[in-house]
């Protein structure tokens, strides 16, 4: 298979209304880079790298969603969630898509391109201007996480992702080949609402295999905070 692998989805939600927009010059937060990917495309090893590359870059937070609709198809994925489909059926709606594909990366909630396209990826990174509406921080301890107060609103949501893991892969498209994936996602849990007033939210510390992200993001898919481990 040469061109990303389409899978077709039903719009079954209506898009929220537009962040409120920074008031005065505002702290700057990572710009995030979501690569929608599968050990079981064959279109994804080369948009896998181009994560692995983006994720080295400072100032970012590079997560890979391994999507669990290519499991059925020969090989499951280790990796794969059901949050990771219905996180990349969010944003297919508030595209205005009505299909779903890998490989697909989105930058900062509100761009998105095919994943193993290099030159776009890494364009659509250096024109983000990823400003922090709400300040993102994790304790010392790293058993909480504090959203500051800012203006707009979103849903803080916590990433636990694997840091590397390497694959065998034994059956589907990529049979033969091993799959070294960065920043692979593994849960996703929605920690609670941001209304603009200042938030305190418990988490469990990552071990050390894994490293956690915070984002606060709006309704529209923008990014207003993000923090990472």
């Amino acid at each position: 298979m040469k061109g990303p692998m389409i899978f077709g989805i039903a719009m079954a939600f209506a898009v929220g209304a537009a962040h409120a927009q920074t008031v005065g010059q505002a702290q700057m937060r990572p710009t995030v880079v979501e690569l929608f990917t599968s050990q079981g495309c064959s279109s994804c090893p080369p948009a896998d790298a181009v994560l692995n590359e983006v994720a080295a870059r400072p100032g970012v937070i590079a997560l890979g969603f391994h999507v669990d609709y290519w499991d059925r198809l020969g090989w499951k994925d280790p990796l794969s969630t059901p949050g990771a489909t219905a996180r990349q059926n969010e944003y297919a709606a508030r595209f205005g898509r009505r299909e779903i594909y890998t490989p697909q990366i989105v930058v900062d909630g509100t761009r998105q391109m095919v994943g193993s396209h290099r030159a776009e990826v890494f364009q659509a990174v250096e024109e983000a201007k990823p400003e922090a509406v709400a300040p993102v921080s994790v304790a010392a301890d790293h058993k909480s996480v504090m959203v500051g107060a800012g203006s707009g609103a979103g849903t803080v949501t916590l990433f636990r992702f694997v840091r590397s893991r390497s694959t065998e892969i034994r059956r589907g498209e990529n049979a033969g080949t091993t799959a070294t994936d960065v920043n692979g996602v593994d849960q996703l849990v929605t920690l609670g609402p941001w209304n603009g007033a200042a938030r305190s939210f418990p988490i469990d510390p990552p071990d050390s295999e894994h490293g956690i992200a915070v984002l606060v993001q709006a309704a529209d898919g923008a990014i207003l905070g993000a923090t990472a481990l």
